[in-house]
């Protein structure tokens, strides 16, 4: 069966009207009909770390009851049952619920993918393995800019033990005031 549009989640989906591969089973049951299926569908999106485009095939297992209109449940079915409408079945809802569901919000195109430079954008794949920037931080650019260095070329800050900047030090001392708290 051709897939619908919108058969997907923000990064990756179904194109549409791409081929959706069906494996069914019915089965008569009292109530109605019991449809047991995989379905294999084709998946284009991108990678959440590195942007590059994924093509893949993708199974989702589903299994849901339609119920006969004249049964007891099915005169008064309620919103979340599927009913059989003249001997119809439409597969559609049940098949967007279960390869929605099963898609991965943040698809990959292999596990191990670095991703992007967060300074500069290259694909950390691509990039030499001594890759990195001098980034200056911004709290010590105006002291760098007395001594008549430029903003980018700052040192980076100190890390304090406590994790902090110019906080609290270990044991309640306040380092700007030299004053014991307590």
């Amino acid at each position: 069966m051709p897939a619908p549009e919108d058969f997907g989640v923000e990064m990756v989906g179904v194109p549409a009207g791409a081929v959706i591969e069906l494996d069914l089973r019915l089965e008569a049951v009292l109530e109605g009909v019991l449809v047991t299926g995989t379905a294999t569908v084709p998946l284009e999106g991108e990678c959440a770390r590195c942007l590059d485009p994924i093509s893949d095939t993708f199974e989702a297992d589903f299994q849901e009851l339609f119920v006969y209109p004249d049964t007891r449940s099915g005169g008064n079915a309620e919103d979340d049952e599927y009913r059989l409408e003249d001997d119809l079945i439409d597969l559609e809802p049940v098949l967007r619920d279960a390869v929605l569901l099963a898609l991965p919000l943040s698809p990959l195109c292999r596990d191990d993918c670095p991703g992007l430079c967060a300074e500069c954008g290259v694909r950390l794949a691509d990039a030499e393995p001594d890759h990195h920037h001098d980034v200056a931080d911004p709290r010590w650019a105006a002291l760098h800019e007395l001594t008549g260095g430029d903003a980018e070329s700052a040192p980076s800050a100190p890390a304090s033990p406590t994790g902090g900047s110019g906080g609290p030090g270990p044991r309640g001392t306040d380092r700007r005031e030299r004053r014991q708290e307590g």
